[in-house]
């Protein structure tokens, strides 16, 4: 099951909402409705679902929607229509004592402009959301302390907000959204206010906390760039509605319609793509079993001057070369060990394309990608070249000789 599922979820802003909400059903736009009745529809009949322990990345321009849903999720804001399903139970409909319950044991928000009280020590800010409940002062000091060394600030507990940097504030706004030990965290355009290499290091931040934290999280923003770094999965908002949900690599290389097309057109795939998008198959023979009339024959069949060698296991051992291999034939050798190069340039299946381009610009060989010591694929020029301009590639094999890519 779903840890929160969305049906139908609507809100329209404005006296006599049922106006709004029959022109809907009629197919009115957001602009029609807002002409004929002067009501604004904040979020048109959205419905998706949210994985436990998945980033769920929601994001749209200034008016699609995407900071009034996340207060719908918790009813900051109360929902014309629609359910909010979490763990099953319907927050859209739940009294205030339930509705407070859930806040408190199970949603911790996080926001832009970080929210923290400057007459109070960090610590102290820390504490604020156990202090509201009644959590005895021992016991809440001990969990902010605990969400405070998560975060990178142990040290700083007894310093004021203004004594601490931006990036440092917002990482005190996370450990205090921690310090509850909350099933989701809600965040809202946290990042956005923070200079380009701070964000950078809090998105590093957050998925290294991710990590460990394994917790479910809803982040809004407007960058795609940082949408596509730290989500598992992303919804797209235009105008209330949603226009598309899918990872990174399906809103990048399948867009929905136009409106998705345009905003994916000038991301820097090169960021995006890691080397298991844009590996290929590599031809291999195995080191225990296979000769040099095998290797060869393969090289010949595939059109390939170079073939990679591995054991029973995929462990990558090497590579070898049709010239050799045709002098190990003449020589009436059994064994292709003498001619293994073994320093083939290698990577990871994470690694992103654009930390590889100057590694393969260089070498006379394709990469091997390898986990575990376990040859995964090869990356290619052509393959890569394929995925940065958005242009097809085959991934079941590949035709260029290996010396050449």
């Amino acid at each position: 099951m779903s840890k929160i599922k969305v049906e139908d979820l609507t809100k329209v802003f404005g006296k006599k909402p049922k106006r709004a909400l029959d022109m809907l059903e009629q197919g009115k736009t957001k602009p029609e409705i807002l002409r004929e009745t002067g009501l604004t529809v904040g979020v048109n009949k959205a419905s998706f679902d949210v994985e436990n322990g998945e980033v769920f990345v929601i994001m749209g321009l200034s008016g699609s929607g995407k900071s009034t849903i996340v207060r719908l999720l918790n009813r900051l804001i109360e929902p014309t229509s629609g359910s909010i399903l979490l763990d099953g139970d319907d927050l859209a409909k739940m009294d205030e004592k339930n509705l407070r319950t859930a806040r408190r044991k199970k949603m911790s928000m996080v926001f832009q402009n970080f929210g923290l009280f400057p007459n109070r020590t960090i610590v102290q800010n820390v504490e604020y959301g156990l202090e509201v409940q009644g959590v005895a002062s021992r016991t809440r000091k001990e969990k902010a302390m605990t969400s405070l060394e998560l975060v990178g600030l142990k040290g700083y507990e007894n310093s004021y907000p203004n004594e601490l940097s931006g990036g440092m504030q917002q990482r005190v706004g996370l450990a205090r959204a921690l310090a509850n030990d909350p099933d989701i965290l809600l965040m809202d355009e946290a990042f956005s206010a923070l200079d380009p290499l701070i964000r950078k290091d809090m998105q590093d931040e957050l998925l290294d906390l991710q990590e460990t934290m394994q917790k479910t999280i809803i982040f809004i923003t407007h960058d795609l760039d940082e949408a596509l770094r730290i989500g598992d999965r992303i919804m797209i908002m235009k105008d209330g509605a949603v226009v598309q949900i899918g990872t990174p690599e399906e809103i990048l290389t399948q867009p929905e319609n136009e409106y998705v097309e345009r905003f994916v057109e000038d991301v820097d795939r090169s960021k995006v793509f890691t080397a298991e998008h844009v590996m290929i198959r590599p031809e291999t023979i195995n080191f225990e079993k296979d000769g040099p009339r095998v290797a060869l024959q393969r090289m010949r069949d595939a059109g390939l001057s170079s073939i990679y060698v591995t054991k029973r296991n995929r462990e990558l051992v090497g590579i070898i070369h049709a010239n050799d291999t045709s002098e190990l034939i003449k020589e009436n050798k059994n064994s292709v060990q003498g001619i293994i190069q073994t320093d083939v340039p290698r990577t990871g299946p994470e690694t992103a394309i654009n930390e590889l381009l100057d590694q393969l610009s260089v070498s006379s060989y394709p990469l091997a990608v390898v986990k575990d010591n376990k040859l995964q694929g090869i990356i290619v020029r052509s393959a890569v070249l394929g995925a940065l301009s958005g242009s097809e590639v085959d991934f079941d094999g590949y035709s260029t000789p290996s010396g050449t890519r």
